[in-house]
């Protein structure tokens, strides 16, 4: 794959996203209507080691590795760079939580309305997950299904927390000028690390998050080599399979379906699919997608195989996607500061919207 096919605009990354973010809601369906994962297919397929869900969050940061770090050099300014991923993230994650805490709940929860909201519950929920505090994650009298995640209002907030992370990282190593390919794949081999051994990751899942991260870092290094070649995805193809048996699934993902996954959205013989073409979705279908779950389980008495939770729960949640994006995402997005862009190399466009 040549230089100028790995940076063009015509890519599937938006295609991919929407998987990602699809698969993740698949994968909540069993959590929510079962109360286990243990019959979710891939959980099965890899011996316990991983739900497809997982994969999908997995793909979800090196995206945003890749993307984030092409963002960071094509304006160089930190200012500007910081407030393209606040509005990217913040004003979207406010409505859903607004919505949560004070239109899902009060419809769901036992309490008096007057009661729920005299208490401070619903109030440090909004505050307390707007700067990523996982501290309150239920909210009074609220209990969609009687399982053992039937209390939980969004299960999905937990990874919004270390991507702001990541992107704090990609602004201070851009700062000090160290974001170069070793200091990517230093940082792919301390996300293995803390993979393998627990006890690395003090920064609460940081660590844990960081090799998925940095595999899209490095990959954006190298994307002017032959990196995306056919060959190296049949390895990775290969060494994804074996990671299996291995028991290694996790471990070695960032090396096989992490890779696999860009290698695809960048692959120039592939047709592009036109998953924009009503919008950005992949974030609000994330963010939406457990609280709508739990209220489609909830409507159904609490009872309903995975099927009825999945099917209704990801319809209402591409709605509550489409109403985000065009009324409050996109809207917020277009007070980005406009920066003169570095200059970059002649067949480097603008992929920026991580």
């Amino acid at each position: 794959m040549s230089a100028a096919q790995t940076a063009s605009r015509d890519n599937n990354f938006d295609a991919l996203r929407l998987i990602a973010a699809i698969a993740v809601i698949f994968s909540h369906s069993f959590l929510i209507a079962e109360g286990s994962d243990a019959r979710e297919p891939l959980i099965i397929l890899t011996g316990r080691q991983c739900i497809l869900g997982l994969t999908g969050v997995f793909v979800f940061f090196a995206i945003s590795g890749f993307l984030v770090t092409q963002s960071w050099e094509q304006t160089r300014a930190p200012a500007a760079f910081l407030a393209k991923r606040a509005l990217r993230i913040f004003p979207g994650l406010l409505a859903a939580l607004l919505l949560s805490a004070f239109v899902l709940a009060p419809y769901v929860t036992t309490l008096p309305l007057g009661e729920y909201f005299r208490r401070p519950e619903p109030y440090r929920y909004v505050a307390d997950n707007m700067v990523f505090s996982l501290k309150v994650h239920e909210l009074p009298g609220v209990l969609f299904v009687d399982n053992p995640v039937g209390l939980e209002i969004n299960g999905s907030l937990w990874t919004l927390g270390p991507e702001f992370m990541m992107y704090l990282m990609v602004l201070a190593l851009g700062w000090l000028r160290l974001l170069n390919l070793w200091v990517c794949l230093a940082l792919l081999l301390l996300g293995m690390a803390c993979v393998h051994f627990p006890a690395l990751d003090f920064l609460g899942g940081w660590g844990w998050m960081l090799s998925f991260f940095a595999i899209g870092m490095a990959l954006y290094k190298l994307r002017d080599t032959r990196i995306f070649d056919g060959r190296v995805a049949l390895a990775a193809l290969a060494l994804l399979a074996v990671s299996i048996p291995l028991r290694q699934f996790i471990l070695l993902f960032p090396l096989t379906g992490c890779y696999l996954a860009l290698y695809l959205a960048l692959h120039p013989r592939l047709p592009r699919l036109r998953a924009a073409r009503f919008g950005d979705l992949s974030y609000g279908l994330y963010i939406y997608g457990w609280p709508s779950e739990q209220l489609v389980v909830y409507l159904q008495g609490g009872h309903a195989a995975w099927w009825w939770v999945f099917f209704p729960g990801l319809i209402l949640a591409a709605l509550l996607a489409f109403l985000s994006w065009h009324l409050i995402e996109k809207q917020a997005l277009r007070l980005k500061p406009r920066t003169r862009r570095a200059a970059p190399r002649a067949a480097m466009p603008a992929l920026d919207r991580p």
